[in-house]
């Protein structure tokens, strides 16, 4: 059997012409949605928001605050609207992962979303405090594929610099500890394996989750505002307590988070 062309080399780094467009867009899904679903045109709220873990969503539907857009064409996902402290919101729940937390991003700004921020769980690495708290994602190493079909590769995407210091300013009003640093994004959680882990706490990695760096370099590369926190609320199933975030689900403090990232952007516009 013969070798077929650039074998021996990961497909993932092969074929890659970063300036090239892609054939297939997300204003293409979404135009294509409305049609076969006989929806209207409409403009998604302008700061958006992504709950991989969906309990957000669920507590803000549980409370009444959250109503369903009935005009968003998404095929795979539902988009809530909410109001709060005068500031209007849309969310989208459950989108976990680097491919799937892009796939959601790259049709929410086609939509018309000027700001997108994350808050997912995470697993403690480096000890900072007794979880739960919450870490401002400043650069995040990119243990994922789908960074790398946006941008040729680099160890670690960061937060936009214009964003990284009002963000950070603005969190310490927040009531749990926020703290500034480096994740590890990781496309397989049951392969966090002990010499995975010594790498990451070598490099000072404070905590592994499954969508920052590549939302970070889909932002870099499209030149959007996104602001990626993670929610640290275990230490990967290895205490009896792991996964507690508090009341709500933790949904009241990472909207505290939301609350001061989105106060940071609109500072800045």
């Amino acid at each position: 059997m013969t070798d077929s062309p650039g074998s021996g080399s990961s497909p993932l780094f092969d074929a890659k012409e970063f300036d090239e467009p892609s054939v297939f867009t997300p204003e293409a899904l979404l135009e294509n949605a409305r049609r076969q679903k006989d929806l209207p045109e409409c403009s998604v709220p302008d700061i958006c928001l992504l709950d991989p873990d969906g309990d957000i969503v669920r507590h803000l539907k549980a409370t009444g605050e959250a109503d369903k857009v009935e005009t968003w064409p998404g095929y795979h996902t539902d988009l809530y609207r909410f109001e709060r402290n005068g500031k209007v919101f849309g969310i989208v729940g459950c989108a976990v992962g680097a491919s799937f937390a892009v796939l959601v991003a790259e049709q929410l700004f086609a939509a018309g979303c000027r700001f997108l921020v994350s808050v997912t769980s995470s697993g403690q690495i480096v000890l900072k405090d007794d979880p739960p708290y919450f870490v401002l994602i400043e650069r995040a190493l990119r243990d994922e594929g789908t960074s790398h079909h946006y941008r040729s590769t680099s160890r670690y995407a960061t937060l936009g610099d214009e964003l990284s210091a009002p963000v950070e300013e603005a969190c310490k009003t927040v009531s749990r500890p926020v703290y500034t640093g480096t994740t590890w994004t990781t496309d397989a959680p049951f392969r966090e394996t002990e010499t995975a882990i010594e790498r990451a706490r070598s490099e000072g990695v404070l905590a592994v989750e499954m969508e920052a760096a590549a939302l970070y370099t889909f932002a870099e590369v499209r030149e959007l505002p996104v602001v990626c926190v993670a929610h640290v609320t275990n230490q990967m199933g290895q205490t009896e307590d792991d996964f507690e975030k508090g009341e709500a689900a933790g949904s009241q403090d990472a909207l505290e988070v939301i609350d001061a990232a989105a106060a940071a952007w609109q500072s800045l516009n």
